[in-house]
């Protein structure tokens, strides 16, 4: 057991470089929508790699043979990052934007947001697999990505709380209260998303009238001098 730990411990160096790749990836798409575009989608990041204990947990709970290979196949969540939106549509953005990237491939997604948990559980779900390079081998790496808003993220994190809270048995009176409390979320996410929608067009419109107010300046620059020419020559 003392040499599988070991073992154990120097396979996950390789998901913690496959965080570490993902991670950087993200960091420089946030970065690009903070100092080149006039919207950031991203509110804030979240990455973690579970315990080695947490794994041979997991391997004991599945009854799963206990092998690297074992693992590798089976636990898919080892290296996770969860992302924050301010909007639904956001989230869509998000993963279009990291599936279009050359390097990773989509191994699975889970979208609970079209179709949402019988707990009231939203969220989008990527697998995705990264080469890691090390000095003597490539190895493909899973890692999860969880994106969610932030009132998702708020429901997901007080859902936990009480899930472990009552050591997974909640009482159905509770459990039917954070069942109506998702759909207060889910409603709140498309009324702050309707009023993002209408503060754009607002934007675009002013936009559009300020161009039209340029161009009429620039227009009347042009013909104010020949007006002038005109009325000299007619002297």
């Amino acid at each position: 057991m003392k040499l599988f730990r070991n073992e154990l411990t120097r396979f996950m160096m390789t998901y913690k470089f496959g965080l570490d790749e993902i991670n950087t990836k993200l960091k420089i798409l946030k970065e690009e929508f903070q100092h080149i575009h006039d919207y950031n989608p991203i509110e804030h990041m979240k990455s973690r790699l579970k315990s080695p204990e947490s794994i041979l947990n997991k391997i004991y709970r599945k009854d799963l043979e206990l092998s690297l290979d074992s693992i590798r196949d089976n636990i898919h969540d080892i290296a996770g990052i969860r992302i924050v939106c301010s909007f639904v549509s956001d989230i869509y953005k998000i993963s279009e934007m990291i599936q279009k990237q050359e390097d990773i491939a989509v191994v699975d997604c889970k979208d609970y947001i079209q179709n949402p948990k019988p707990n009231g559980y939203q969220s989008l779900h990527l697998i995705l697999t990264i080469p890691v390079f090390l000095s003597d081998r490539v190895e493909a790496v899973n890692v999860e990505i969880q994106i969610r808003t932030v009132a998702m993220d708020f429901w997901a994190s007080l859902e936990h709380k009480i899930y472990y809270k009552y050591e997974k048995d909640i009482p159905q009176d509770l459990s039917s209260e954070l069942k109506d409390a998702a759909k207060v979320a889910t409603e709140l996410d498309y009324r702050m998303e309707k009023l993002h929608k209408q503060m754009k067009e607002i934007k675009e419109e002013e936009m559009m009238k300020d161009n039209e107010n340029l161009l009429e300046l620039d227009d009347n620059k042009f013909h104010l001098p020949l007006s002038l020419l005109e009325s000299f020559l007619k002297k």
